[in-house]
């Protein structure tokens, strides 16, 4: 085995001892020689025992590892790492469902894959890279994809555009890299979606509440129901069905209401107790006259981040405020966060002050998470990145 090197600082290695699968640039000593973003690296401690096998990127992240053993990073290797994730997920019972055929397959570090998202929607894999390295394996992960899969699959969607640093992502075109698929509606819980793939965030659906849209809807019965940056429209689908009397969905993107609208259609063709809005959530929330008494707040990450955490936890105070403000006494209010760099901790504390600030008398009746297709490593705890609270404010 050939590969370059990266050499560690005295006792920076401790992390990888424990698992983690990043490698800080901060803790590197020294390169064996150039190495080019995306390459195969081995990484050594400082008096050059091995550690572990990573994609090297530049950046603050600086190895993203892929095997603390020292073996060949080819077919084999991604065969197993795939097979495992399948295996998980069929064991889950998710992989396989007739209610379900939209779920996440590879969920990064997760499924000890760091840089790599597969969703699958039907017959189709959206494939997205976050890392240079994951890119350029793309081929590679996508025949073995195709082995591993078998009949389950018959095209693969690459989709990487907007989540590759711009000097690679430029002038990349996200396309079909094997087969072709123009039925682009998945099944969520019986329900079903339309799924942008093409243009739409992450890779074209938000997979990661579909439990939470689920608990949604045993609470939706004879509710006037907000759904605020609806996207796609996922809660509102689930609130209809739940037996809500009125669902208003609410975004600032005109596609993303003519998405919800669609969605509900495809589900609710001719129901009229659903009315989209495009507009600036906190100014509907500021001149509403409507009393809802269910209220989800599913904002798009506020902070990227560490460095604008400040800034995001005051937004995320914000927002529940004048949330809990509106809310009709005995109301339910689904709040979410998605950004990695916000904790359970801050958010909570965020979503407490606001209580404090809207003077309502709030209970925490759920507190809410990512769902098993998303796994969390447990040497890599920031993975859970997903937290929410279902409150009762009186």
């Amino acid at each position: 085995m050939n590969k370059k090197t990266v050499r560690l600082k005295k006792g920076k290695e401790e992390s990888l001892k424990r698992f983690h699968p990043w490698v800080f640039s901060g803790a590197i000593a020294s390169l064996s020689e150039p190495i080019e973003e995306g390459e195969t690296v081995r990484v050594c401690n400082n008096s050059g025992e091995f550690i572990a096998i990573g994609h090297f990127q530049l950046g603050s992240i600086a190895v993203r590892i892929l095997s603390f053993e020292d073996i060949e990073i080819d077919n084999a290797y991604w065969r197993a790492r795939l097979s495992s994730a399948l295996n998980m997920r069929i064991a889950l019972g998710i992989a396989g469902s007739t209610e379900n055929n939209t779920y996440r397959l590879v969920h990064g570090e997760g499924d000890s894959l760091p840089g790599l998202v597969i969703d699958i929607y039907d017959k189709t894999a959206v494939m997205q890279a976050h890392s240079i390295g994951m890119h350029l394996q793309k081929d590679a992960i996508a025949k073995a994809l195709v082995e591993v899969m078998d009949n389950r699959i018959d095209s693969v969607y690459y989709k990487s555009e907007t989540t590759l640093p711009f000097k690679v992502g430029d002038g990349l075109e996200n396309g079909f890299i094997y087969g072709q698929c123009n039925d682009n509606i998945g099944v969520e819980n019986s329900l079903r979606f339309y799924v942008d793939w093409l243009k739409g965030q992450k890779t074209g659906f938000f997979i990661d509440q579909r439990e939470n849209r689920a608990l949604l809807e045993s609470y939706s019965k004879g509710k006037k129901v907000l759904n605020m940056f609806c996207y796609t429209g996922g809660f509102s689908v689930y609130a209809m069905r739940g037996g809500a009397e009125l669902v208003h969905s609410v975004d600032s993107s005109a596609k993303a209401i003519e998405l919800t609208d669609k969605n509900i259609s495809l589900n609710f063709p001719d129901d009229k107790r659903h009315a989209g809005f495009c507009e600036d959530a906190f100014k509907y929330l500021e001149k509403m006259d409507e009393k809802y008494n269910l209220i989800v707040l599913d904002p798009p990450a506020f902070a990227k981040h560490r460095m604008a955490l400040h800034n995001a936890l005051k937004g995320y105070t914000r927002l529940n405020a004048k949330a809990m403000e509106k809310i009709d006494k005995g109301g339910i209010l689904f709040t979410f966060s998605c950004s990695q760099a916000v904790s359970k901790e801050h958010f909570r504390n965020a979503v407490f002050t606001a209580a404090a600030q809207a003077k309502r008398n709030v209970r925490i009746l759920h507190q809410l998470h990512q769902p098993a297709d998303h796994p969390v490593n447990i040497y890599h705890p920031e993975g859970e990145y997903l937290k929410g609270l279902v409150l009762y404010v009186e």
